[in-house]
């Protein structure tokens, strides 16, 4: 199959606004993205710059050329929001809709408390990702650091690698997908049966992020066990 992701195609494009952030301050560029605006956005020499592309809330595409710092692309709403390098800590942090693809790796927090939207980190994410994430759709192309979807409350987790010790502690209803292995699970974390509804999701999911080849026979399904959702007082020493 081949990748669906719609990336941002920037060569011939009529609509272009061009930033190069060894020239244009920061603070100038976000406050340009954040509207009104349209057409598609190219941002040259990022060097590491952290927050950006943060609070964009326009329909438009945006290709970073490099490598971001922290919290790029943060709080997104309707961008499509392509990064050509590596990103720090808390990419895509409390994003809304739309979609962020990592071509490189992504440091901790990736997607952290995100509500809806897909991210996509075709590399390695760290520790934490996806931790208290509320509905988005996260897809990692490698493996991930420890406590990923810690806190998890609602959404889906796709990881094509291997996940650290602590996955999924103290999950609510996301749903996580693995195909590698899993050090540990952490608290109310459990293996789960994958049904046909669940092979079709995964389906969908691979997809969207440009894995359609992957065979969803190859991995295992994990989600709460709900034995946390009320207060026991025979375990009250677990609290």
């Amino acid at each position: 199959m081949t990748d669906t992701i719609a990336e941002p195609t920037i060569a011939g494009t009529d609509n272009l606004h061009s930033f190069d952030l060894a020239v244009t301050p920061l603070r100038e560029v976000n406050s340009t993205l954040h509207g009104p605006i349209t057409g598609e956005v190219l941002i040259t020499n990022p060097a590491g710059a952290h927050s950006v592309a943060a609070g964009v809330n326009e329909p438009i595409s945006i290709t970073i050329d490099g490598h971001v710092g922290y919290y790029a692309a943060g709080m997104n709403q309707q961008a499509t929001v392509l990064i050509k390098g590596n990103a720090g800590t808390g990419v895509a942090e409390n994003m809304m809709s739309g979609t962020v693809i990592v071509e490189g790796n992504a440091s901790q927090s990736a997607g952290a408390t995100a509500h809806g939207g897909l991210l996509v980190v075709k590399g390695d994410a760290a520790a934490r990702a996806g931790i208290s994430m509320k509905g988005v759709d996260i897809v990692i192309g490698g493996n991930v650091g420890h406590n990923s979807a810690f806190m998890a409350q609602a959404g889906r987790m796709v990881i094509r690698g291997d996940a650290g010790d602590g996955l999924g502690d103290s999950i609510y209803e996301t749903r996580l997908y693995v195909r590698g292995s899993v050090a540990s699970l952490g608290a109310d974390c459990i293996a789960k049966p994958m049904r046909e509804e669940h092979v079709k999701e995964l389906t969908e999911l691979l997809q969207a992020a440009g894995f359609g080849d992957d065979d969803p026979g190859e991995y295992t399904r994990y989600g709460s066990a709900r034995t946390l959702y009320h207060f026991k007082v025979d375990n009250a020493s677990a609290y």
